[in-house]
């Protein structure tokens, strides 16, 4: 059947071939890999996000990437402390499944304002320290006004994000 034919149902049931899949993953994890992230991270990140279960272990990860079992534990170990991924043991073995958290974005971005919280205090005490009236404490005061102005933002478009998501039940 050529992929013309083959219609929403059709991919709903089979999935799509392994080809179109490597391809979203090395083209998604590019574009993450130029924002700045860790490259096996990105690559690692974007074949769990295209997996159908969200749930991968480290052979799996590894023959799909073709990358060696070390590269995977790096890149898990990275995605891990970024609370992107984390790990859970298989029933029943001693086998590690590398798992995206459930709405992953929102939390990530949930815990940047925890960490912009943290800059903007830092920040105002450098200003302070380093003279408000002084180029490098004038600099250090509207990078600290800049984070307190996109937390709020932050915390709003969070808010707005949850009111559009509304609940499960709204989106079946």
């Amino acid at each position: 059947m050529s992929s013309e034919n083959t219609s929403a149902t059709d991919l709903e049931v089979a999935g799509p071939d392994e080809e179109a899949v490597s391809r979203f993953v090395e083209r998604f994890a590019s574009e993450m890999t130029e924002a700045g992230m860790q490259r096996m991270a990105s690559r690692v990140f974007a074949a769990l996000l295209a997996s159908p279960n969200a749930s991968m272990t480290s052979v799996e990860l590894a023959e799909q990437l073709r990358i060696s079992p070390a590269a995977v534990s790096g890149a898990v170990r990275y995605l891990t402390q970024a609370n992107m991924v984390s790990r859970q043991r298989d029933p029943g073995t001693r086998r590690d499944r590398y798992v995206l958290h459930n709405e992953l974005w929102y939390e990530t971005f949930t815990r940047r304002d925890q960490v912009l919280s943290r800059w903007e205090k830092v920040l105002r005490d450098g200003a302070q320290m380093l003279g408000p009236f002084t180029p490098a404490g004038a600099r250090a005061a509207e990078t600290a006004e800049f984070f307190e102005f996109l937390q709020k933002e932050l915390l709003q478009l969070l808010e707005r994000w949850k009111e559009h998501r509304g609940t499960p039940q709204d989106r079946s």
